[in-house]
């Protein structure tokens, strides 16, 4: 499984629109509205790079009211659930 981080600067008046629009297309798992220099995060999980380019440059890229996207490779997952696996000492 491959995960993309794609940042996307949307039409300020349109972000809700915007992130339903993206959250219904196939291989988004998850849509963020965030503060700062973008609008949305969209999470991307897909069998193969192809597939990010279909996702992204074919369907996101085209939804109606977003600008700019940044996209960003993920290759390697951190969570607490696997960092307190990585420290516990089995002392349950």
């Amino acid at each position: 499984m491959i995960t993309a981080i794609v940042f996307v600067n949307a039409e300020v008046d349109r972000i809700p629109e915007v992130a339903e629009a993206i959250a219904a297309l196939e291989g988004v798992s998850e849509v963020y509205s965030v503060t700062g220099q973008i609008d949305l995060i969209a999470l991307i999980r897909v069998r193969d790079h192809d597939e990010i380019a279909a996702v992204v440059a074919d369907r996101l890229n085209k939804v109606d009211g977003v600008r700019s996207t940044e996209t960003h490779i993920a290759f390697r997952a951190y969570s607490r659930h696997d960092l307190e696996s990585a420290f516990s000492l089995g002392l349950d």
